[in-house]
């Protein structure tokens, strides 16, 4: 039995944190097994790897770097906690995936689409998620949250420039434009209790069959 495969993305300030947290109790009746993950991260290389990345301290790493080590860690998670436990058939949830590199080096970083298109379906071998989950709010008032409710996190992304962030979130509006089969978009801009249930009605009435 094949598992199921969701993604949640979004711009830094979104919250899809928050709601993947609040989520997971109220989905345990799945029929089937609940993996939740996140990346950079997920394994423990792949955790190491994160570290790098997001320590503000790392002023050195410039575009090209951070990407590889994005893919680098995709890599190990998908790996060693993705595919096998898509193999046994159970239902991975994982906050940022493919897409978060399209988005912040594709866009933000003005690598190019393509090239991290290429890189993304290297490292990955293709593997796309079977629903992403793509939680939108306006960048000042994402930039405002992360201000508000991180200062003890901020790390070396959510120190950019707010025009960076601004060209995320118009490139995770195009990658959603381009893909409308396997996107939904989430008006995260609501009260987080909201967004929760917008979130559960979307997941219990695309998998309506697994509850």
């Amino acid at each position: 039995m094949n598992g199921i495969f969701i993604s949640l993305e979004g711009p830094d300030g979104a919250g899809k944190t928050s709601v993947l947290q609040a989520i997971l109790p109220e989905i345990q009746n799945m029929k089937r097994e609940i993996v939740a993950t996140r990346e950079p991260g997920g394994v423990r290389v792949a955790e190491e790897i994160r570290q790098v990345i997001l320590n503000p301290k790392n002023t050195e790493i410039d575009s090209k770097t951070e990407l590889m080590l994005f893919a680098a860690a995709r890599r190990l998670h998908m790996q060693e906690k993705i595919l096998p436990a898509l193999a046994a058939g159970k239902v991975v949830i994982v906050d940022r995936f493919i897409d978060s590199s399209v988005a912040y080096q594709g866009y933000g970083r003005e690598l190019g689409v393509e090239v991290v298109d290429w890189l993304n379906n290297f490292a990955t071998d293709g593997l796309k998620p079977d629903l992403t989950l793509y939680f939108d709010v306006d960048t000042d008032v994402a930039l405002e949250r992360i201000m508000n409710n991180r200062a003890d996190e901020i790390n070396r992304l959510d120190l950019e420039r707010a025009e960076m962030h601004r060209k995320v979130r118009q490139g995770y509006l195009e990658i959603v434009a381009k893909s409308p089969e396997r996107f939904v978009k989430i008006d995260a801009s609501q009260p987080l209790n909201q967004v929760i249930s917008d979130t559960l009605s979307v997941l219990k009435n695309r998998f309506s069959n697994e509850f």
